[in-house]
């Protein structure tokens, strides 16, 4: 995991998307135009508990979201997806 100096808000996590898979189970290569948007990743960063809802996550969670949760971010060249904690469907 990167070293990042920032921090996140209250209720916000910063995850960074497992890449997309190369290959199907029988071995055929997924060209990048039809590869699925990773709805799977490793959380950076975690911000403070809200004043109603405790932060349940920590740094190195690996969490499963929903294909359009989050916003995009670059930093540093490396890609981020800023959620709410109440985005995440499940922590493994």
């Amino acid at each position: 995991m990167a070293d990042l100096k920032g921090k996140v808000l209250a209720g916000k996590i910063l995850v960074q998307a497992q890449e997309a898979e190369e290959k199907t189970s029988s071995g055929i290569i997924i060209p990048d135009s039809a590869k699925e948007k990773p709805q799977v990743g490793n959380v950076v960063l975690v911000g403070a508990d809200k004043k109603d809802e405790p932060m349940e996550l920590k740094p190195g969670d690996v969490v499963f979201y929903g294909k359009y949760s989050g916003t995009e971010l670059t930093i540093d060249g490396t890609e981020y997806l800023l959620m709410s904690q109440s985005d995440v469907l499940y922590i493994q």
